[in-house]
């Protein structure tokens, strides 16, 4: 029997305040690169839950979803090098929209984030080259589109909990 294909469940907060989106620069095999605030879905949590500890993981802010902006997949390549294998990763992205609260200056950033940047959506596009994923350009432009779609088009078994707290 051979493996299953799984795509990797990540969540990423589409945050606009002013006509500026908050966006961080992280470290990556790449590079110095600029993403939304982003992550890996832990085990245990819901989709919105993984969306909120990653936004306060990478800028320190509070931030409540209140919209599904989309669901998103892209694949990233990576050569081997000295120290690693290569790499063939398709991310499946949930993107969310919602409320920027207080920020927790007490906090230290997530391992690997330098800072957070506020930008104007020119200066996103302008700066594609520098981005993690072609996903940090796309789910902006469907956020200025306006799509949006309600949280409870996403059902979460309490299995997903339940089962994870064993």
């Amino acid at each position: 029997m051979t493996d299953r294909w799984k795509p990797s469940a990540t969540v990423a907060a589409i945050i606009e305040q002013d006509g500026k989106f908050l966006l961080v620069e992280e470290h990556t095999p790449e590079g110095l690169r600029i993403n939304n605030p982003a992550g890996h879905l832990d085990e245990g949590e819901t989709l919105v839950q993984g969306c909120q500890r990653e936004t306060l993981e990478e800028t320190r802010y509070l931030f409540t979803p209140t919209h599904l902006v989309g669901v998103y997949m892209s694949r990233s390549q990576r050569a081997a090098n000295g120290t690693e294998d290569a790499q063939d990763v398709t991310y499946l992205r949930f993107a969310f929209a919602g409320t920027l609260g207080a920020l927790l200056p007490e906090r230290q950033l997530d391992t690997g984030i330098v800072r957070t940047l506020w930008l104007t959506p020119d200066e996103i596009r302008a700066s594609a080259a520098r981005h993690r994923s072609p996903l940090v350009l796309q789910c902006m432009e469907d956020y200025l589109s306006g799509q949006r779609f309600p949280l409870d088009l996403i059902h979460t078994d309490a299995s997903v909990i339940t089962l994870g707290a064993a």
